[in-house]
Order: structure tokens, then sequence, then C-alpha cells
């Protein structure tokens, strides 16, 4: 079982860009969703909207480099980040 592991960690890691983004993107999302979580009564969206933003376009690079079908979920969230950030910060 730990080989599983230890080799699933290898192969993940043969994509340095792949693998350094689908970590930043997660410390982006895991951030951007607990400031949702802490301040859903009011929420900050001038902090999460950004961060979910910024998480789903490194959730695009990887995705594509690992040429998975996720990158039809990740572009709709992508997109939907996107008209959120501009709504928020351009309009």
């Amino acid at each position: 079982m730990l080989d599983k592991i230890k080799n699933f960690f290898k192969k993940t890691y043969e994509d340095k860009i792949a693998f350094y983004s689908e970590i930043a993107e997660t410390i982006l999302l895991v951030a951007g969703s607990a400031v949702l979580a802490f301040t859903i009564l009011d929420p900050a969206t001038k902090l999460f909207v950004p961060l979910y933003l910024c998480g789903s376009l490194l959730a695009l690079i990887s995705t594509y480099r690992r040429g998975s079908s996720a990158i039809l979920l990740v572009s709709w969230f992508t997109i939907m980040n996107t008209y959120a950030f501009i709504q928020l910060f351009i309009l």
C-alpha cells in the first residue's frame, strides 16, 4: 500500500509545472473556501473571489498539462469566477 502511495506522488511530480500548479491552486482554493465559510453572514467577496479566480486559473493549467477531462469543469469554474471578478471589481 505504501508503495502505491509513493508511486502516485512520484508520478505526480514528473510534470513539475502541473505539480506546483496543483499545490498552489489547492492553497488558494482552500483559503478562499475558508474565507467564505468564516464570513458567510457577510461574505468577504473582495477576498474570496480573487482567491477562487487565481485557483481556478491554476487548475486550468494543471488539468491541461495532465490531459484531464476535468478541464471541462475547471473551465466552467474559471468562466464563472472571471465573471464574478469583473462584476465585483470592474463594472
